[in-house]
């Protein structure tokens, strides 16, 4: 029914493989976006936490454009998650009301630091704001089991589930674990779009209990799974 959708600020010493070096760019590029379909797309920001004007395009892209989230990669965009600039976007998005998606988990970016996108460093920020929501992208993939403890710890902290069908068997494994840890209500659909498209992903949710079968695993309950496909995640993140 609506789709959130974002670009990412990279700095300026890194390629952009993923992104593009002129925050002011990516946030106009998704305001553009929203203005095509206004009553589906939801834009979300992002800014460069180092940048000397971050909390200032912070402002502009949610009085100036609506952008009603934020969107970080510490690792690809090489910044510390837990260091002063990173803290001062976290305090600016909580004043704002915006949700943050952050990558986690590993990348094949080789100059990509994996630490800064590890699960646990989630929980120190949820910590310091506690009211702040966050989702974690990938269910932290290949750290699922630290992120399910992360979300299950905070209340305002969850997980999507993009970009794990690729792997079947991790992706089987994570949901379990989720089930295991009772926090299947913490995890969100997303696509990993344009890698792949949201179709997909509802189809291996609902063809994972073929794929148990056939391989003598454990199942997790149709009715768990089609919940996270009808999940109204943009209540719990204050969007609707």
């Amino acid at each position: 029914d609506r789709v959130i959708s974002f670009g990412i600020a990279m700095p300026p010493d890194r390629p952009a493989v993923i992104g593009e070096k002129d925050a002011r760019k990516v946030n106009d590029a998704t305001a553009a976006l929203v203005k095509q379909a206004p009553d589906k797309v939801i834009g979300f920001m992002s800014v460069w936490p180092e940048a000397p004007d971050a909390l200032e395009e912070m402002e502009r892209a949610y009085t100036d454009l609506g952008l009603r989230g934020l969107k970080l990669g510490p690792n690809y965009q090489n910044f510390e998650p837990l260091g002063e600039n990173a803290l001062r976007v976290y305090a600016k998005a909580r004043e704002l009301n915006l949700p943050i998606l952050f990558h986690q988990g590993t990348s094949p970016i080789r100059d990509a630091p994996l630490r800064y996108a590890h699960p646990l460093v989630m929980d120190e920020i949820a910590i310091r704001f506690p009211e702040l929501r966050i989702v974690m992208a990938h269910i932290g993939h290949p750290w699922e089991e630290d992120c399910i403890v992360v979300i299950r710890k905070h209340p305002h902290v969850y997980a999507d589930i993009s970009g794990r069908f690729y792997r079947p068997w991790s992706f089987h494994r994570g949901l379990h674990l989720a089930y295991e840890w009772a926090v299947m209500d913490k995890l969100f659909l997303g696509s990993d779009y344009p890698i792949s498209m949201p179709q997909e992903v509802i189809d291996a949710l609902r063809g994972l209990d073929d794929f148990a079968h056939k391989h003598h695993l454990p199942e997790i309950p149709r009715e768990l799974l089609e919940q996270i496909i009808q999940r109204d995640a943009l209540a719990l993140l204050g969007l609707d």
